[in-house]
């Protein structure tokens, strides 16, 4: 029943897949699941057995069994021997076979023997025998010398970082800075509050005032009574950083722009730092060389202990010792691929210098990330020692600074790190003190800091508009494709909350912000934010239903229409990574920044774009394809009952939550985080593959 029950989730996740991809021809004709025909059909049957055999693959992978066929009766992990033609008696080939081997030449008496005859002259083919051996000889020898520099310089965080900044260096030179409209919003935000705080009158609340609340709008109910001009729609922190760092440019300068470019350099230092040291933690396994120095001393006594330092020239012993790489740490091949995805993949790179929540909150979730993952693997050897591995201060202090930095740059952070704390003390509960100081405690400290802020009157909250992005699409669908359906005491209910004929007229099937009224002065009044009262919205939920009972099936088309993106392969990004590289903000709208490369951040975010237009070679620009793949790897750990290693990556699965509950469909910025995480996420289930299959588990 177990196993049926763990085969039923990975089926169940991938049904899901299926429903996405074969629903999306059809909402790219903003169509609905009304005219899902024989089409529609073929593409989820295919989708949906294309990645049951994904799963299937990786689970057999996980075994160490073979992909087809049954299993081998040999050992894990035991090398199968080379099969040789057999050597006929007298032919002479074991003879020519040494000698070419050898180096010696070979005989006319051993040519008249080897022709086909007896009377052919094999010396043609016996030079190209050696010409292809030499081939093979140098391209052996091209690839060990790569791969064995490959790995000297990316043994060390240093080179690493060295590397990664080298590589991404043009980014910040030549792009200079990546924003669009929250930066604006933040930067209007604090500049108002710095008005009231020097003394400079300003409208607050009237009917015909515009404040910086009014543009992602807030009810006024949630106003305090003492003006404030401070928000934490985008993380009040956030708001204060990038706001004072700006007015400061400004009174320096004239301009926003100096301090635009400052932001941008300080977030791309902080991406090279988080990527150089989760990219060193799985590469090379610092913990196991810590471990075998402190276990080990070198002590010749016990050889299986291992050594930690070892000659940098066997055959010159007076050029002395390097430090040895754990017997564990990746090979070259992984290495590179894992540096070209950061290198080159769009979505990191632009990430670097994109000044918006997300991009700092996945640098910082990737940062933690590799944390984690030195939690869980020094985990298994404190569980075979019967002791605790407590993390170094060090790797503690950069944990909780992690942690920390997700908290200020993204509100749904406090659920994630939450929710991480409660699967760590269940899975490692030996630890729980430094999960409470690093997890726990941050969350208490800012979100509660926040709370706190907000519940003074210091800054003004959030709308918990906000979070019904979902109700409100299914709601604005209805009303425009149907609006004769909505029952008379669900318009009555939501009658003094939303105006449904400016709902109807906002909707758009990918975004939820025109309906929320989110935008500039001239945006549609759909969302009655000057004048809802709490109570207001206490029917709102009964008229919802009511709604959604009336027509089920616009209601689903909304949903859909929402989040489908995320998980069809097919589907391109409705705002990708490269929008804020060339926005109207920065082309149009900077005072100075806009003349410097202004055809060169064209260029390039065009040849992003249509690379990622290209069907199956884009689809590794694309965060949905990280995502899929993500869900894919979780359901096969599901089915291996790898549990700790799911407690750490739960978190993931969550985002993908957090993606179908965000306002816009197939946002890239929101799949950042699952994006920059996955190649170690496969690198991690390769290891306990083998860590399975050689028993140690």
């Amino acid at each position: 029943m177990g196993a049926a029950a763990r085969w039923a989730l990975a089926v169940m996740a991938c049904l899901w897949l299926a429903w996405c991809t074969a629903v999306g021809p059809l909402y790219w004709e903003d169509s609905s699941i009304a005219a899902f025909g024989w089409p529609n059909a073929l593409y989820g049957v295919t989708a949906f057995v294309a990645y049951l055999l994904i799963i299937v693959a990786l689970v057999r992978r996980g075994r160490r069994e073979p992909l087809f066929g049954r299993t081998s009766a040999a050992p894990a992990g035991a090398l199968t021997p080379r099969r040789f033609p057999p050597v006929r008696p007298g032919s002479g080939h074991d003879a020519t076979v040494n000698d070419v081997a050898n180096g010696s030449p070979v005989t006319n008496e051993t040519n008249k023997t080897n022709g086909i005859n007896g009377t052919d002259d094999p010396a043609p083919r016996t030079r190209r025998a050696r010409r292809t051996a030499a081939a093979r000889t140098g391209l052996t020898r091209a690839r060990m010398f790569l791969a064995r520099w490959t790995v000297r310089l990316t043994d060390r965080r240093w080179k690493i970082w060295t590397i990664l900044f080298a590589g991404w260096l043009w980014v910040p030179t030549t792009l200079l800075a990546a924003f669009g409209a929250d930066l604006r919003s933040q930067a209007r935000e604090f500049s108002w509050a710095w008005n009231q705080w020097t003394g400079l009158k300003q409208p607050y609340i009237g009917f015909f005032s515009f404040a910086p609340m009014d543009i992602y709008p807030t009810a006024h109910y949630l106003w305090p009574a003492d003006p404030t001009y401070l928000t934490d729609q985008h993380n009040i922190v956030l708001t204060l950083w990038y706001g004072s760092t700006m007015a400061a440019s400004r009174h320096l300068t004239g301009s926003n722009d100096w301090g635009v470019i400052v932001l941008a350099a300080v977030q791309f230092l902080f991406a090279v730092c988080c990527t150089a040291a989760t990219v060193h933690r799985f590469l090379n396994l610092p913990w196991l060389r810590r471990w075998d120095v402190r276990t080990s001393r070198d002590d010749f006594a016990h050889p299986e202990r291992g050594l930690s330092v070892r000659p940098r020239r066997f055959a010159h012993p007076e050029m002395g010792t390097r430090p040895a790489l754990p017997p564990q740490a990746a090979h070259a091949g992984v290495r590179l691929a894992v540096l070209l995805f950061f290198l080159v993949c769009p979505l990191p790179v632009f990430a670097t210098i994109s000044l918006t929540k997300s991009p700092l909150f996945a640098f910082a979730f990737l940062w933690a990330f590799g944390i984690w993952y030195e939690l869980y693997a020094t985990g298994v050897l404190s569980g075979s020692r019967r002791t605790v591995i407590r993390l170094p201060r060090r790797t503690f202090a950069a944990f909780a600074a992690a942690n920390c930095v997700m908290l200020i740059s993204a509100k749904y952070a406090w659920y994630v790190l939450v929710f991480e704390f409660v699967l760590a003390i269940l899975a490692d509960r030996r630890r729980w003190a430094t999960y409470v100081a690093a997890l726990l405690l941050p969350t208490v400290l800012i979100h509660g800091g926040i709370s706190l802020a907000v519940s003074s009157g210091r800054i003004i909250g959030g709308d918990p508009i906000e979070s019904r992005g979902v109700q409100l699409q299914m709601i604005a669908r209805v009303a425009q494709r149907d609006p004769d359906s909505i029952p008379d005491s669900a318009r009555e209910e939501l009658a003094p909350v939303f105006n449904l004929d400016q709902m109807a007229d906002a909707y758009f099937p990918q975004d939820a912000d025109p309906v929320k009224s989110s935008g500039i002065q001239s945006k549609k009044v759909s969302y009655r934010w000057r004048s809802v009262k709490p109570e207001d919205m206490k029917g709102f939920n009964q008229a919802w239903l009511e709604i959604v009972r009336a027509n089920p099936v616009v209601a689903m088309d909304a949903l859909m229409a929402k989040c489908y993106g995320y998980f069809d392969i097919a589907d391109l990004p409705y705002v990708s990574m490269d929008y804020y590289v060339n926005s109207d903000y920065v082309q149009h709208n900077s005072t100075w920044i806009k003349y410097v490369n202004h055809d060169w951040r064209d260029w390039v975010a065009c040849v992003a774009k249509s690379w990622g237009s290209i069907p199956v070679l884009g689809w590794v620009t694309h965060g949905n394809c990280y995502v899929i793949a993500t869900l894919l790897i979780g359901a096969a750990e599901v089915v291996l009952r790898r549990w700790r290693a799911l407690a750490w990556h739960l978190p993931l699965l969550l985002l993908m939550g957090v993606m179908i509950t965000a306002p816009a469909n197939d946002f890239e910025r929101h799949m950042l985080p699952v994006a920059f995480c996955f190649a170690f996420l496969c690198l991690t289930f390769h290891r306990d593959s083998r860590k399975a299959a050689d028993g140690d588990r």
